[in-house]
């Protein structure tokens, strides 16, 4: 049995090796660059669990325990949900202008899953224990314990559209997408819940959250989109075609659409918490004026809304430079505001309001290097997963890319990759 199944697995593994081999000098470099930053971050995280234990080697502590590692968990499974609801507009909502994009997204939409189990399992303090004790002892009562489950399912059901989808059987592709959207959705919305239903954190309590969280998952998802579209093209050398193009140019306007709405959601949630309790005031506080204003104004504001707004409206969704500058620093900010919205609502300490001088601090958070390596860790398993994709699976194209040097036909050169 074993060698009839090396017969039907060498035939597949050597092809893939050798496109993986051909990528050329500067891709073999970023491939054992991602490579390296995973294995360190790995490295470092088990360290952590096992070695130094996570309470002297992370920065976290009993009023705030839970920081980067949680905030960049929420940026990658927020960017899966949004690379599986745009993804599924095209083979799932029948919006053809969308079909070219669709396995790149659904497989993109598995490995930002794994980056956040990655980096969630080198954060928990027994990972083992949970995995097993998440199915002999479910908690029906828990939201944490829904969203790990949930996006536990999505993930299997990504991984059986996405093998439906490359192998063409477009119907089956169709119900596993759907049960997908079904599942991130539900997911999503959970994991705001788990913030918006802690009643003695003021900052993120309310029903404003889980809508949030859905929001700013499209929003992530035309960033990602974006940003690896482009640079998937650049990897193989290949010319946008004008179908890909087209894709780009709906996702472009997607992303101008989300992101607006988002800027008015920021707004009126200063407005409200603004009038709110003494406790939700003073976190918006630190968030506008004081330790946390930098990170809010320029990287979640400027560099994440308002450039990337103005570049999307200069490019005419046809520039492909002004929108990959544009995805980038959008992914960019995004990342911060997850680091904010988690941190920000602990600082505050719970008996803030009553006066007491022992209480009369705001906390302070500062990210170890054990987190920072873990962090790097899940961006590095990130990109790699992706490198390795767009060989594997040959670009993820058919007919929907065609190689630079067959072209036919001049393609504009607001459609090259930079």
């Amino acid at each position: 049995m074993a060698s009839s199944a090396q017969r039907r697995i060498l035939p597949i593994l050597k092809p893939a090796l050798g496109r993986v081999l051909s990528g050329g000098g500067i891709y073999l470099i970023f491939v054992g660059v991602f490579a390296l930053l995973t294995l360190i971050g790995i490295v470092a995280g088990i360290h952590a669990l096992f070695i130094a234990g996570t309470r002297h080697a992370y920065g976290t502590y009993r009023e705030i325990p839970v920081a980067i590692l949680i905030s960049t968990y929420i940026f990658f499974v927020v960017a899966s949900t949004g690379l599986c609801l745009i993804s599924s507009l095209g083979h799932v909502f029948g919006f053809p202008s969308l079909l070219p994009i669709a396995r790149r997204s659904v497989y993109l939409s598995i490995i930002t899953i794994l980056s956040g189990f990655l980096v969630i399992g080198l954060e928990i303090e027994h990972p083992f224990r949970m995995a097993i004790y998440n199915i002999l002892s479910p908690n029906l009562s828990s939201n944490i314990w829904w969203m790990g489950t949930l996006y536990s399912f999505a993930m299997v059901f990504l991984i059986i559209e996405f093998i439906f989808l490359w192998r063409g059987t477009h119907g089956k592709a169709v119900i596993a997408g759907l049960l997908g959207v079904i599942t991130e959705v539900a997911a999503n919305t959970n994991l705001g819940g788990v913030f918006a239903m802690m009643h003695g954190r003021s900052f993120w309590y309310g029903q404003y959250l889980p809508f949030y969280f859905l929001l700013s998952a499209l929003v992530t998802g035309c960033a990602f989109i974006i940003f690896f579209v482009v640079s998937a093209h650049k990897i193989n050398r290949l010319v946008i075609d004008e179908m890909t193009a087209k894709a780009l140019e709906v996702v472009g306007k997607l992303a101008v659409f989300f992101l607006i709405i988002v800027m008015i959601f920021t707004s009126w949630k200063m407005l409200t918490t603004s009038v709110g309790g003494v406790s939700a005031v003073e976190a918006m506080k630190a968030l506008v004026t004081g330790p946390y204003a930098f990170n809010f104004w320029a990287i979640e504001v400027l560099a994440g809304m308002i450039v990337p707004l103005i570049l999307l409206f200069m490019s005419r969704f046809k520039n492909i430079l002004l929108m990959f500058t544009a995805a980038t620093l959008m992914i960019f900010g995004i990342f911060f505001m997850r680091l904010d919205m988690v941190v920000v609502g602990q600082i505050v300490p719970l008996y803030y309001e009553l006066g007491v001088a022992e209480f009369s601090r705001l906390h302070k958070y500062t990210p170890s290097i054990h987190e920072i390596l873990v962090v790097l860790g899940g961006i590095g398993f990130c990109g790699l997963a992706f490198l390795l994709g767009e060989k594997i699976f040959a670009g993820f194209r058919k007919e929907d890319s065609i190689p630079a040097a067959e072209q036919t036909v001049t393609v504009p050169e607001a459609k090259e990759v930079p």
